[in-house]
């Protein structure tokens, strides 16, 4: 019997036709779920148009794999604990072109596409930034052709999901998976063995020479999920591979057969608890744990899984780094470094010094943070009691570096000290940040001041050290997503002014700057831009039962909360302008919508006030007829991307105000400007980019610089002067610590206005009277509407720089050498 090979069995190209799409819709219906459309419900209609999108994306899944082992491609593993890939369905099929289609075949069996959409789960996978500037990474690196795997957690709920309790934030579990992922493949064959704690023996091996073995008390089993990212034009299919956790026994019978029934399933919980929730709470000892076994987990399985495949190809690993780009997303996958040279050396017989060279040639590591506290350390004890192994190289890579700075003469005591893997300044901890430098050949920062501010203060004596190594790489947000699904009319408005070059090459939006001062053109502009509000004016009465005006100013703060973000100098701001519109009714006020949404860390507990204070001032002023609606406050809980794909093409004003130097990048700014809001801002992450990029009279930069903050806190700073020689700041902080907005508990917010007084580590009460002043610029603005779409146009056309494929293109030319 003939067996055909694998070129008769590929299946000829797929067609777009909306009929054929519509046949193939109703045969996944019935065959791959099991329901006849008379009974078939929404959902089942979702599922079955994600499948014939995704069985299309696996032929080409399938050649990309083909062509990169044909052409010996150097692969990049982009290792990020975060993917907040949001959902997929609109992103797939726009990438391969058949979202028209679908549209139109859909239809035809009685189906509406964006009912359906609506439905799809919004994988929580991020937090915010970072996770978000992974997903964009993956889909970028798909769309530039560059071979890529990104690895991490298969988190069964994720990000919690937050709701609003009188006003508080609520944690609850997010279920995505409820219902399984139809986009994703389980790969049984990939799965690792991952151990953690026990004992390390020494065996004699002949010729003085020493062999290490870790025998790990615990052991459990990584298992992969493959989902396709398909790039632009669908021309390459990169892999998102995602790890499960599962026991070695999944059930302890002797146990459960003596009647403990809860303690027999004891090793199932433990095991599945390392891919349940992203970043658990780390406040208890139990909880740093946690956190450390998850980093460790899906390090160690992305790194077995890359030495195998590395394997098929290649004899050895002295090719390694000419084969492989591994990137390490911030500190969380840093214990990579020590693991790839225990792997090299414990399980593939190398020595030290060629594990050790290897490793720093395949390495990278883009830094996030310049906040000392968020780059990670762990405490001595516990990284030593889980990993024994890794504990041994730390010290042994320590030892190296620390000789090398010794040698070279160049460090003083303190410095030497500053370099080193362990913390000695209290409880000895384990530095990642420290780990992830010295094992790589390239540190990036992700906006030009940022990258400075690296080599000036949290790796400064590291930078002294491997003065070569540091690098910018600014960040950038995919325009398929951040624009052309997210804002469809503004889309077709481009398209109709200047072609669809833009598309394919984000810097040809450049090509609308002649039309901003067009004022047919800027009507239309503006007519996109209300019926975005509309949208989201919508949302918001739908979910929180408050009516806000699409006429009004949209001014937008969404991200993360926390202190450094300043969204309390909003709020306070906020406060001033009611006290101004109820003292002064006879001014011509220019009518403002402030919406707040993002979340707070479970633990943080000045972030969650912080949210309670935008929700108590938000009811005090929208129940208040004194203003008349010309100032409304909203916050919208659970910020996903889900719900940014609908916020930020409806805002006319974006707040990026951040304290100068604390703000790595950014990258919701570059959304909200991209499509077509004003930037208000401080000097901070990409900002000082985007104003060079855009143009200095269309964004609107106040406060403090880097510099200058730096230098107030040299000084001694007395933000309690400031507070009493500024008016409206000093009413306003009245307000809040009197009760005004807190009637039922008047001390609610004192610990808030006290920090303000006190220390004022954020620069609120210093930047405040600047950011006041530069509000009422922005009511000037919007007061002569030719002159703000001017503007907002501008923003628009000069945002193309800042695409996540030239971000991109830079790693692969400049880091991944691919």
């Amino acid at each position: 019997m003939n067996t055909p090979s694998s070129e008769t069995l590929t299946p000829a190209p797929r067609t777009s036709d909306p009929e054929q799409l519509a046949t193939e819709i109703l045969e996944r219906l019935k065959y791959r779920i099991g329901k006849d459309p008379k009974v078939a419900k929404p959902h089942d209609w979702l599922t079955a148009a994600i499948l014939v999108a995704r069985d299309r994306v696996t032929d080409n899944w399938m050649d990309s794999t083909k062509r990169t082992y044909a052409e010996g491609r150097k692969r990049v593993y982009y290792l990020s604990l975060e993917f907040l890939i949001g959902r997929l369905m609109r992103d797939t099929m726009t990438n391969i072109g058949i979202m028209d289609e679908m549209r139109i075949a859909l239809a035809s069996l009685g189906v509406d596409i964006d009912v359906i959409a609506e439905l799809e789960p919004d994988a929580a996978l991020g937090n915010g930034g970072l996770g978000r500037l992974a997903a964009c990474f993956m889909e970028s690196m798909a769309t530039v052709d560059v071979p890529a795997y990104g690895y991490g957690i298969r988190y069964v709920h994720g990000l919690f999901r937050q709701q609003m309790s009188d006003g508080w934030q609520v944690e609850l579990p997010e279920n995505w998976l409820a219902h399984g992922n139809p986009w994703e493949f389980e790969r049984r064959e990939s799965s690792y063995e991952i151990g953690f704690g026990g004992s390390v023996d020494t065996i004699d091996v002949g010729d003085e020479a020493i062999r290490y073995v870790w025998k790990p008390a615990e052991r459990v089993i990584a298992t992969a999920y493959d989902t396709p990212v398909a790039g632009w034009r669908g021309q390459r299919v990169n892999t998102l591979r995602l790890w499960t956790a599962a026991p070695i026994d999944p059930i302890l019978l002797d146990a459960f057969n003596a009647g403990d029934h809860i303690g027999a399933l004891r090793e199932s919980n433990k095991a599945e608890s390392l891919a349940r929730v992203l970043y658990p709470a780390d406040a208890t000892p139990a909880g740093q744990e946690l956190r450390l076994r998850q980093e460790f987990f899906f390090s160690s399985a992305s790194l077995q899984d890359i030495l195998r495949r590395h394997l098929q190809q290649f004899p050895d690993f002295t090719s390694l780094p000419e084969a492989v780009a591994i990137q390490l997303n911030d500190t969380h996958p840093a214990v990579a470094v020590a693991e790839l040279i225990r792997l090299l050396m414990d399980v593939h017989g190398l020595d030290i010094e060629q594990a050790w060279g290897i490793a720093k040639e395949t390495f990278s590591y883009t830094n996030h943070t310049l906040l000392p506290e968020a780059l990670e350390s762990w405490p001595v004890p516990l990284f030593e009691r889980l990993l024994p192994r890794h504990m041994q190289i730390v010290y042994a890579i320590n030892a190296m570096i620390l000789m090398e700075a010794r040698r070279q003469k160049t460090h003083t005591d303190q410095q030497i000290r500053s370099i080193s893997l362990i913390d000695e300044g209290g409880e000895r901890r384990v530095r990642m940040g420290n780990l992830a430098f010295v094992g790589s050949h390239s540190i990036n920062g992700v906006s030009a001041l940022h990258t400075e501010l690296m080599k000036e203060t949290v790796f400064a004596d590291l930078h002294r050290l491997y003065p070569d190594r540091i690098n910018n790489k600014t960040n950038g947000i995919t325009p398929r997503r951040w624009l052309m699904q997210c804002n469809p009319g503004l889309l077709s408005l481009i398209r109709e002014a200047i072609g669809d070059k833009f598309m394919d090459d984000t810097e040809a939006l450049t090509d609308l700057e002649k039309f901003a001062t067009d004022s047919s053109f800027q009507e239309k502009f503006a007519a996109v831009k209300r019926e975005n509000k509309v949208r989201l004016a919508r949302l918001v009465r739908e979910r929180m039962g408050v009516r806000i005006d699409p006429s009004s100013m949209f001014d937008i703060q969404t991200k993360r909360i926390h202190e450094y973000k300043r969204q309390l100098l909003n709020i306070i701001e906020a406060i001033s302008l009611y006290d101004q519109m109820r003292s002064h009714p006879e001014l011509d006020w220019v009518p403002r919508v402030k919406i707040f949404s993002g979340k707070a860390a479970p633990s943080y507990h000045n972030a969650k006030l912080i949210i309670k204070l935008a929700n108590d001032v938000a009811r005090v002023i929208n129940n208040d007829p004194a203003v008349r609606g010309l100032l409304k406050v909203v916050f919208i809980p659970n910020y996903n991307v889900s719900l940014a794909e609908v916020i930020i093409p409806a805002a006319d004003l974006s707040e990026q105000i951040s304290t100068a130097g604390m703000e790595a990048s950014g990258t919701g700014n570059m959304k909200f400007a991209l499509n077509g809001a004003l930037t208000i801002g401080t000097l901070d992450g990409a900002n000082v980019e985007m104003r060079d990029h855009v143009g200095a009279d269309n964004i609107k930069i106040f406060g403090m610089t880097a510099e200058e903050v730096a230098k107030v806190r040299a000084d001694t700073y007395n933000p309690r002067a400031i507070i009493e020689g500024s008016k409206e700041l000093q009413q306003a902080l009245s307000a809040i610590a009197s009760g005004v907005f807190s009637p039922g508990d008047t001390g609610r917010f004192a610990d808030l206005v006290d920090g303000l007084y006190s220390h004022d580590w954020f620069m609120v009460a210093a930047d405040f009277d600047a950011y006041a002043k530069a509000q009422r610029e922005v009511d000037a603005l919007w007061a002569d509407q030719p002159t703000w779409y001017n503007k907002t146009i501008l923003n628009t056309a000069r945002m193309g720089w800042f695409s996540s494929d030239r971000t991109i293109r830079q790693y692969a030319r400049e880091i991944w050498r691919a």
